[in-house]
């Protein structure tokens, strides 16, 4: 099946918009030469590609209302989850974050094929999350980075505004890394309030997204130096 196929029919079965469908042909087309040069992603077949990506990345759209938001997208790689929902959901005020230059450039070239007005920054979310520009700014952040989440809430929770959320995309047999990160996610602010799961359609796979309600302000001294979080984590 190509792309097109299995995106018709996907987004209708996890009940989400899809979007200009165009704009993902020609993501992946970019995604798929630029990768032989810049080494983004370990998924490069079509299928694959259109399943692990595109419609895994839109699952997370069942899980907030994302219309008109600010979102950051944390550790966002080859652009996921941010770009795929900025293209289902055009409304999205969305900033691309990564520490990898040579991800952000793909990103920044995709941004201009497509016609995003996406922010792609090269930078650390530690340092973001100090900085007066970002701290506390976004409606929403999401990130399929492989942290744990202990560590991950530290980089991301600091980005969202009271009231906000955090959605932390991560496999089903995450229950014991959840309940490890809950004590330090309410020291940074934030409360889990629940666990959404889906199946990405074509797939056996099913996941989760952590969702986490900002419920007050992150303590000044959040988030720390990466080393420290990584050392010491909450």
């Amino acid at each position: 099946m190509s792309i097109k196929e299995i995106l018709k029919s996907g987004a209708p079965e996890l009940g989400v918009p899809l979007g200009d469908i165009e704009k993902f042909c020609v993501y992946y087309e970019l995604l798929e030469r630029r990768n032989k040069d810049f080494n983004l992603t370990a998924i490069t077949d079509e299928t694959d590609a259109a399943q692990k990506h595109f419609l895994d990345s839109l699952g997370v759209l069942k899980s907030a209302d994302f219309a008109g938001k600010s979102v950051i997208d944390v550790g966002c790689g080859a652009g996921f989850p941010g770009f795929p929902l900025k293209i289902a959901e055009p409304s999205i005020s969305l900033t691309s974050v990564d520490s990898t230059e040579k991800k952000v450039s793909f990103l920044m070239e995709v941004n201009a094929a497509l016609s995003l007005d996406v922010k792609c920054l090269h930078a650390r979310a530690e340092e973001l999350g100090q900085d007066p520009e970002y701290r506390e700014k976004y409606d929403i952040a999401v990130s399929r980075a492989v942290a744990r989440l202990n560590v991950l809430a530290e980089l991301c929770l600091p980005l969202v505004r009271h009231g906000g959320k955090f959605l932390a995309m991560k496999a089903l047999d995450s229950d014991e890394e959840i309940e490890e990160a809950r004590a330090g996610i309410e020291k940074l602010g934030g409360i889990i309030s629940r666990v959404d799961e889906y199946d990405i359609p074509g797939t056996d796979l099913r996941r989760r997204v952590v969702v986490i309600e900002k419920s007050c302000k992150t303590p000044e001294k959040f988030p720390r130096r990466f080393g420290t979080i990584k050392k010491q984590p909450l």
